[in-house]
């Protein structure tokens, strides 16, 4: 059973002339999982946002961490809904400034020696950025690796992104927050919806508006105004929506 309060704000939200409903894939759509290229979105989450993108004037979107053909290879998303990766900065008409490849090849060299000491640590190269996963790792390895990582990444030129068990460098700004204020410009949504689960999806709420509805999913301090425990609470608040907004 979904939270009276979120409850209430769904059925408010779901009248609003032209609505955005946008979701974290990750932790949110699709369990968290050892190995990140197992991962995949829930059948009744999936279900629901394609229920909710066939709607008149709703528009449905995943901002992801994931590299923008990593997201669409797992998340199996038609057109209907618009994919953007990198943590916002990459959307299907490419990155939304130049990819310096000298200083990402430097960070990838970088973060692969290290995690070469550190049993169970993993280096993920993306067309912008690189992460360091520890969360196959023994506690004190993990951080030891991600300690090393920080003091790397001192001496770069790049945005580092803290999430669950990660740290990722950036050669380009990245924001979910100004990735939702771009899909809310383009498809004149008058409220937004999104769900995350993750320290990197705080930009994103923090950039919500009055009548927005903001669902972090999980444990954890937020700014968000509503809060479930799961993906398949996500599913249930999604499927929800699509039958109010249908209705």
């Amino acid at each position: 059973m979904l939270p009276a309060d979120l409850i209430a704000a769904l059925d408010t939200v779901a009248a609003t002339p032209r609505l955005l409903v946008t979701s974290d894939f990750d932790g949110t759509l699709s369990p968290i999982v050892n190995n990140p290229a197992d991962a995949r979105a829930l059948p009744a989450g999936s279900a629901a946002l394609l229920d909710l993108a066939a709607l008149p004037d709703t528009f449905v979107a995943l901002v992801s961490g994931r590299a923008l053909d990593v997201l669409r290879e797992l998340s199996g998303m038609p057109d209907s809904v618009h994919l953007v990766g990198s943590h916002g900065a990459e959307f299907n008409t490419g990155f939304t400034q130049t990819v310096d490849t000298a200083l990402l090849a430097e960070i990838v060299d970088s973060l692969t020696e290290i995690a070469s000491r550190y049993p169970g640590t993993a280096v993920e190269t993306k067309p912008a950025s690189a992460a360091l996963h520890v969360r196959n790792a023994a506690a004190a390895d993990g951080e030891a690796a991600l300690a090393a990582a920080r003091k790397a990444g001192t001496q770069w030129a790049a945005e580092p992104t803290e999430g669950k068990a990660v740290l990722e460098f950036a050669v380009v700004t990245t924001n979910k927050g100004s990735a939702i204020d771009v899909l809310r410009e383009r498809d004149d949504a008058t409220a937004v919806v999104f769900l995350g689960d993750d320290v990197t999806d705080e930009k994103a709420f923090a950039r919500l508006r009055d009548g927005d509805v903001g669902v972090k999913v999980g444990p954890g301090p937020s700014a968000a105004q509503y809060r479930v425990d799961s993906p398949e609470d996500v599913a249930e608040a999604l499927a929800y929506l699509a039958a109010r907004r249908a209705g």
